[in-house]
């Protein structure tokens, strides 16, 4: 069963799915839009059992537009400790709801998080010597690996998280997006059986994802397009601002 939404609330989801898309193919920070919008459709945990499906459809999705251009050894660094932080994200949104606290709870946590890693790599901007080894080092890969999968399984908000990491080891755009597509393609289909078992996804959400793939892949193109015509200059500072954007908002959604 699918939901019974207005033409208002259906326009909204179409257009969160495009902005799937685009986040896969294109600028993770565009990620947020899609958060916010289902957990405004989709209140409490049920927001992010519905979107998972279809982040899983735009990494495959980006996967095949943009398999060539991966790092695998970013992705090898990250992986590890970021299925730990989805281990202690699920851990955490069972404790929630055996408690009846909100996830959303954790928000601003998360929006500072990303704040302090966005405010890191502006000081390097400005003085490249700020920080200059620390993005290469295991520690920060491990840190940020972490990081990425307690705020992913908890709010699926690792986008701006991982861009950060990227864009922190001065990655060229096309090798950005598709060593994200594969690590994120990884990470959620091991968080699909997490997010089951809490009981998130279900029948009625996966017959509501399917409605909305033609959207998906429209933004993938959408994301790819716009990546082709951005210098890298450009495309380094949308990935900053967007997640500057995305810790306000994440600040002031607690």
């Amino acid at each position: 069963m699918v939901p019974e939404f207005t033409a208002l609330q259906w326009l909204l989801a179409l257009v969160a799915a495009t902005g799937v898309g685009v986040s896969k193919s294109g600028l993770p920070g565009i990620s947020l839009l899609h958060v916010a919008v289902f957990a405004h459709l989709f209140p409490g945990l049920a927001s992010t059992g519905v979107v998972l499906p279809m982040l899983v459809a735009g990494d495959i999705g980006a996967v095949l537009l943009f398999r060539r251009h991966a790092q695998w050894p970013h992705v090898f660094r990250t992986l590890p400790p970021a299925l730990v932080g989805v281990v202690v994200g699920w851990a955490i949104m069972g404790w929630t709801q055996r408690q009846g606290i909100p996830a959303a709870r954790f928000n601003p946590v998360i929006g500072g998080i990303v704040l302090t890693l966005a405010l890191m790599q502006l000081g390097r901007d400005w003085k490249p010597e700020l920080f200059a080894r620390a993005p290469h080092t295991r520690g920060f890969a491990w840190t940020m690996g972490f990081v990425a999968g307690v705020t992913t399984m908890l709010a699926n908000a690792a986008g701006p998280v991982m861009g950060l990491y990227l864009l922190a080891v001065a990655l060229p755009k096309d090798a950005f997006v598709g060593t994200a597509a594969w690590f994120f393609l990884l990470i959620n289909l091991i968080k699909v059986p997490f997010s089951a078992q809490l009981g998130l996804i279900n029948g009625s959400s996966l017959a509501f994802n399917v409605l909305l793939v033609p959207a998906i892949i429209g933004g993938l193109f959408l994301g790819r397009t716009a990546v082709a015509k951005l210098p890298q200059k450009w495309f380094d500072s949308f990935v900053l601002v967007f997640a500057l954007l995305a810790a306000g908002k994440l600040l002031l959604a607690g």
